[in-house]
């Protein structure tokens, strides 16, 4: 399918002066790189199958493949899968095997995978063929502990980095020092995080003898291309609360209860995809749908971002009192898919331009305000949102700079 000049920034003339002179640099720097790095890639997406955590780990693979790179998905955790049709945790890793395979298959990727269950048996490719794999790897990209062990055969790939899509919640708990999870961190050679502002004065959270290297996620955008005419309702995709590192942060309930009053103050209908409080919600004037139904398949996923016209965000309460630079990964995608975000500010907007196609807000009057300013002129802030993230979020972008470190 050809690309269109609006999705398509080497072509547009209207944004290629602004993107092609970041583009360029960065993937003439890719070339120096060795002709192909060969990647053992570390995600959740059996241990969390929901469109959005998948989308994280596949636009990973997708993206350096579309390098020329050579990639292979392991799943490691030592933790059994959930299971959202029973509602359960699985010791039975069959829906999520075949969760994984159904997410890499249309992709080419249905035979370059493994999935380790919490018995240690290996489901996809076996043992031997991961080995084999690794005794050639270049890298080892472990995101948002795909694995928290230290096999031999990872242990002995010359480059191993640590992808931190949590920060301050990681930083925090290595903080409190449990020996296991400080050398778990200790063995490898970069960590990188999508917590602008970690290690940096503009945050309290303590980093000790660790350095962060600042990413992003990295974005496909090809695959949220869209001429979908959206719904009238800004939307977002959101857990109320997390069970993981419950001792040492705050959640989203905690920030939204700040802006729980916005529809009644914005001449605009919402739609919440949440697992929270529904009904609570519903007589603030908030409409909102199961998170989960929303999120069951990465095609489903999409599609709910695509029939919305423009994101509202909250962050986790964490992200927010630390001022932590985080940005996320779901808003990159609507940015991708010409969609505005409304998100608030946890420090990003020193790091990412606020105020056209993406606008930041930390009070309630400051959100109403981005809700009328987006509907203003919706089409400019449409347009304005991929250029956004072509400039920052594009695959293209994110991962040779990722390599350039990680390889180094």
């Amino acid at each position: 399918m050809q690309q269109s000049a609006i999705n398509n920034p080497i072509n547009n003339p209207i944004i290629n002066p602004i993107i092609n002179p970041i583009i360029n640099p960065i993937i003439n720097h890719q070339s120096t790189l060795s002709n192909v790095v060969r990647v053992l890639f570390a995600g959740i997406i059996a241990r969390y199958p929901f469109g959005g955590v998948t989308w994280c780990s596949l636009m990973y693979l997708l993206g350096l493949r579309a390098l020329g790179h050579e990639v292979f998905y392991i799943e490691d955790t030592g933790e059994c899968v959930y299971d959202p049709v029973q509602n359960t945790r699985a010791t039975d890793p069959r829906y999520g095997t075949a969760y994984i395979h159904s997410a890499l298959e249309p992709f080419g990727l249905g035979d370059r995978w493994t999935f380790v269950n919490y018995d240690g048996s290996y489901h996809g490719r076996s043992a031997d063929d991961v080995r084999r794999y690794a005794a050639d790897a270049d890298l080892f990209i472990n995101l948002s502990g795909g694995s928290w062990f230290w096999r031999e055969e990872y242990a002995r790939i010359p480059h191993k980095v640590f992808v931190d899509s949590d920060p301050a919640f990681t930083q925090l708990a290595i903080a409190k020092a449990e020996p296991w999870y400080v050398e778990f961190f200790q063995r490898f050679d970069h960590l990188f995080t999508f917590g602008a502002n970690i290690g940096t004065p503009a945050s309290p959270i303590p980093t000790g003898a660790f350095t962060w290297h600042k990413t992003w996620q990295p974005i496909t955008m090809d695959d949220w291309r869209t001429d979908r005419a959206p719904r009238d309702r800004f939307t977002t995709v959101m857990t109320w609360q997390i069970e993981s590192f419950a001792d040492v942060g705050g959640n989203k309930d905690q920030e939204f209860v700040k802006f729980i009053e916005l529809p009644s103050k914005a001449a605009q209908p919402f739609e919440l995809a949440i697992n929270g409080p529904q009904e609570l919600l519903r007589q603030y004037g908030w409409d909102t749908v199961d998170a989960m139904a929303v999120s069951r398949t990465p095609p489903a996923y999409r599609e709910f971002i695509h029939g919305s016209k423009a994101e509202f965000g909250v962050a986790k309460h964490t992200y927010v009192a630390n001022r932590s630079g985080w940005f996320s990964d779901r808003t990159a995608c609507y940015l991708a898919s010409g969609r505005p975000a409304l998100v608030q500010d946890t420090g990003w907007t020193a790091h990412l331009p606020s105020g056209d196609g993406l606008l930041g807000y930390s009070t309630l009057e400051e959100a109403a305000a981005g809700v009328d300013r987006i509907n203003a002129d919706y089409d400019r802030h449409a347009r304005a949102a991929i250029d956004v993230a072509h400039a920052h979020f594009d695959a293209r972008v994110v991962l040779p700079r990722l390599l350039g470190v990680a390889c180094s």
